[in-house]
């Protein structure tokens, strides 16, 4: 059976959705985050590098959450309907936002928040000092950029509903991740309409219910609404 080693609030929870999305049969090992929110060192055991999330698939080892879906999709989906038909325009839409959840979305979002945990790593003297550049690196850099990626989610949702094409696909499991994360770190200029009702669709799905249910802990879920 194939195994996900599943860390508490994390990407895979990406994984265990689009696996009840395509009624795959699964397994699951949970890792629990430490007192700094770091992986446990257990990971290292299956992938060098000690992140999640990873599958186990027979013999094979897969890492790295695009190349899990590209390969559930191919091994398991390929009449699922979660990627779009070969040659639409919706196919390309859907490669666009695959690679660029993780590609460009998700090292904003972790610079942002490495300048929010900043001042509270430092000595206590420091904390004013090293609070002042924190806050200006996000005035200057962070936070423009990421007003800009939440503008372009809004406007490519409101035009459609979803990310690639007229129907739900692997994308949007994909960029529910940054979506979630962003809801709490990107400065929309408004309400963000078009994202809100994206997020309540995809959280009403049976599959997103299913994989909390599974793998526990996932605190970026409908709180985002």
């Amino acid at each position: 059976m194939l195994l996900v080693h599943y860390l508490e609030d994390s990407r895979a929870h990406r994984i265990l959705w689009l696996l009840e999305e395509l009624g795959v049969d699964y397994s699951i090992r949970v890792y629990r985050r430490g007192e700094d929110m770091s992986a446990p060192d257990e990971l290292k055991r299956v992938h060098p590098l000690g992140k999640s999330p990873v599958i186990e698939d027979g013999d094979r080892v897969i890492a790295e959450s695009g190349a899990i879906v590209e390969y559930l999709l191919d091994t398991y989906g390929m009449s699922s309907g979660l990627r779009p038909a070969a040659g639409s325009e919706a196919l390309q839409d859907y490669r666009y936002w695959l690679h660029y959840s993780e590609g460009s979305a998700m090292p904003l979002l972790v610079m942002k928040l490495v300048f929010l945990k900043l001042p509270e790593r430092v000595p206590f003297l420091m904390r004013p000092v090293v609070s002042a550049v924190s806050r200006g690196v996000m005035k200057a850099l962070t936070d423009p950029q990421l007003k800009a990626h939440g503008a372009f989610w809004e406007e490519t949702l409101d035009r459609r509903g979803w990310f690639a094409g007229d129907g739900f696909s692997a994308a949007d499991i994909m960029m529910s991740f940054p979506v979630e994360v962003g809801m709490a770190r990107v400065p929309f200029e408004r309400r963000p309409q078009a994202v809100l009702s994206w997020l309540a669709a995809i959280h009403a799905r049976p599959g997103y219910r299913h994989a909390i249910q599974r793998g526990g802990a996932y605190r970026y879920g409908t709180k985002a609404e």
